[in-house]
């Protein structure tokens, strides 16, 4: 009779455990997925261009510094030398209207928004990037970048064409995180970089967007 009774209860244990256990290899077999689609990542950012990775990272340095007040330029497309504007920017949702200079370094950000020109032009096939800082004052450069929402246009006027793309995605990352970066093939993607108003300058917010 006492052996049936700690039977019973042997029994009993092993059907409170054994959930308790496909739990847990549940649990495991997704860290196991999560360290092979983590290490995919990494494999998939390792192959992008290195000077695009230098890119980004000079662009997130420059980010990461005083945010610039600087005087600012015409947003009116020129053809003369120099750095004259490549485009323009507007986004009608925050009122924004900004001139887009080639290359973002350090002097072309303190006037405008910059191309980074390790990306693909503005227009075509590819992932496009623009960065620009977030003024301290209200509405100079991307400093109401926060407030655009899904659905949102930007429009971008080079000198012979307009784009208009529809925002689609907005994110806070680190800012080594180039997954912000990548290809979409043939798909037409602008992205918009500036420093996280919340947790300047540790994050970068990340507008996208695709052309209609």
């Amino acid at each position: 009779m006492r052996k049936l009774s700690y039977f019973l209860v042997l029994v009993g244990f092993l059907i409170l455990l054994v959930p308790s256990l496909m739990e847990w290899k549940a649990d495991q077999e997704q860290n196991e997925l999560l360290k092979e689609a983590e290490q995919a990542r990494h494999n998939r950012m390792s192959k992008l261009d290195p000077s695009l990775s230098a890119s980004y990272e000079r662009v997130s340095q420059l980010l990461a510094e005083e945010t610039a007040e600087a005087q600012p330029v015409s947003a009116q497309l020129t053809t003369a030398g120099g750095n004259s504007p490549i485009a323009t920017i507007e986004i009608p949702a925050i009122d924004l209207k900004l001139p887009v200079l080639e290359g973002a370094t350090k002097e072309n950000m303190k006037h405008a928004a910059t191309h980074m020109s390790e990306t693909p032009p503005l227009g075509k096939s590819g992932n496009a990037a623009i960065a620009a800082h977030r003024a301290h004052k209200k509405g100079r450069l991307f400093n109401r970048l926060n407030e655009v929402v899904s659905g949102d246009k930007i429009i971008i006027n080079t000198e012979t064409e307009r784009f208009t793309y529809v925002v689609y995605k907005i994110s806070v990352v680190e800012p080594t995180d180039l997954s912000v970066l990548e290809d979409k093939g043939k798909e037409k993607i602008l992205t918009l970089i500036t420093c996280d108003p919340l947790k300047n300058p540790t994050h970068r917010l990340i507008v996208q967007a695709k052309l209609e």
